[in-house]
């Protein structure tokens, strides 16, 4: 009955046209402000997407590292329980240790990381070869595979014969650090480079394993990390708890989430920044529709006289001109939505608005929709309007009016 009566009065013709037309700029606004607020979330959505995508296929499901220390051993009993925990896919092997690495007269300090032959399960490096080819040597003929940062800063040339390296890594036996056997050395052949995104590029080179172990004098069994892939993502939680009560205190069980946690969390606090600051601006969009009820109460103050004639209780008139908030900003909340998602399915099929500049992976503004924000946004317009109706319509259920003219 109150939507009834709101209704009528959204529909009806008043006698100042200027009540018309605030009412229908403040619909105006609310729709736009809600389009805006869908299709910003929705772009953040896209490239916080984006970004989660590059890291999942650098950073394994799960990591187990050492507690305290670089290495650790991982005897066969070990690694026999660690794979009877359900829902693992692959488990790789990993040694990680910083490295000077020489052409002639360049050189840069980069982060050598030896794997084994199942690295290329649980990490999609090898998609992102964009020169030469995934082949990491042996212990005798090792190869690496470079971030394009690091093959452009020592000069390293998969295609090119001649194109040797040199690598330094540090002598963990040595006495005197200050000495010339402070550093090993061992020439390597660049066999492959990689593109992921800059901040693997200038870091990181890959290697074979038991080539990183033979530098570093660790044994077969001693490792700096295991990486392991899940079969099902959303099990990620579970498989961790499973390995941590398994392997006790002395080792650390981490996700995909947990190794990079500080920029998943920075990325989550700007998304609800921008929620917070869009939401001001749909807040100020909403003192229109303040205006345009109140001047519908003036307008119609002998059609409230005669209902509470009639018998109506404050809280019913009340609630008509809540009602009636409720009309304007719902049928702008609901074209906004509705137009967001015209332009963000347009954008997704057909990629009309481009980055601009070469230098990003994609050429387009990536995004996704998710029924998440639709919900928050329409609890946001709901509040909104419900903030924006409650002084008109409370002054309307207050005030006395008379019949006479």
């Amino acid at each position: 009955m109150n939507f009834l009566f709101a209704w009528r009065y959204f529909k009806s013709k008043k006698s100042t046209n200027a009540i018309n037309i605030i009412a229908w700029i403040s619909m105006v606004a609310i729709t736009v402000s809600t389009a805006a607020l869908i299709i910003v979330l929705s772009v953040f959505n896209g490239f916080e997407n984006l970004v989660k995508n590059l890291y999942g296929d650098f950073y394994a499901d799960i990591k187990i590292l050492p507690k305290q220390g670089k290495f650790f051993n991982a005897n066969e009993q070990t690694i026999k329980q660690i794979r009877t925990v359900k829902g693992i896919n692959a488990i790789s092997f990993t040694v990680e240790e910083k490295a000077v690495l020489v052409n002639g007269d360049y050189q840069t300090i980069v982060f050598l990381k030896g794997v084994d032959k199942n690295y290329n399960i649980v990490n999609k490096l090898s998609h992102y070869v964009t020169s030469g080819k995934y082949d990491l040597g042996t212990t005798d003929a090792p190869s690496i595979i470079a971030g394009s940062g690091i093959a452009n800063a020592v000069g390293a040339d998969p295609q090119s014969p001649l194109s040797n390296l040199v690598v330094y890594l540090p002598n963990r036996k040595a006495k005197n650090f200050n000495s010339l056997d402070a550093m090993h050395s061992f020439e390597v052949k660049p066999s492959g480079i990689f593109s992921i995104q800059q901040e693997f590029d200038d870091k990181y080179v890959f290697t074979n394993l038991a080539f990183v172990q033979y530098m570093l004098d660790l044994d077969a069994d001693q490792y700096s990390g295991i990486e392991i892939s899940a079969n099902d993502k959303d099990d990620l939680k579970k498989i961790q708890q499973q390995l941590q009560k398994l392997l006790g205190e002395n080792f650390t069980v981490q996700t995909n989430y947990e190794q990079n946690q500080s920029l998943f969390t920075v990325m989550e606090i700007e998304k609800w920044v921008i929620y917070g600051i869009l939401s001001l601006i749909l807040l100020v969009a909403a003192f229109n529709m303040i205006g345009a009820l109140t001047m519908l109460v003036l307008e119609k103050e002998k059609d409230i006289a005669v209902l509470k004639a009639m018998g109506a209780t404050e809280s019913r008139i009340q609630n008509i001109f809540l009602s009636e908030g409720f009309v304007l900003a719902g049928a702008g909340g609901i074209l906004g939505m509705a137009l967001a998602f015209i332009i963000c399915y347009i954008q997704i099929k057909y990629k009309i608005i481009k980055l601009e500049g070469g230098t990003f992976i994609i050429n387009y503004y990536p995004v996704k929709m998710i029924p998440q924000d639709f919900i928050l946004v329409t609890l946001t317009v709901i509040i909104i309007a419900l903030i924006a109706s409650w002084i008109p319509a409370k002054k309307a259920a207050d005030q006395f009016y008379s019949l006479k003219s």
